[in-house]
């Protein structure tokens, strides 16, 4: 396997070889991407429950106030 050096710039999402530079179809490529940080985005799931038949714990139940409560 012989290797090959070719510089590009990312534009919208897509690799851009200079114009010189022609690929064949379906050619395997690697990229390497020198001095560049990437973000890392943290995804917080919600929790969901194992047996949907516990549920029925978790209902809110809502308790109005009495008026005359005396502090």
């Amino acid at each position: 396997m012989s290797i090959v050096t070719l510089e590009g710039i990312v534009e919208k999402g897509q690799i851009r070889l200079k114009p010189n530079v022609q690929l064949p179809d379906k050619t395997k490529v690697y990229v390497v991407v020198p001095k560049i940080q990437i973000e890392r985005h943290t995804r917080i799931f919600s929790p969901r429950l194992a047996h949907q038949e516990q549920a029925k714990d978790f209902e809110m139940e809502v308790a109005e106030e009495s008026s005359s409560a005396s502090l």
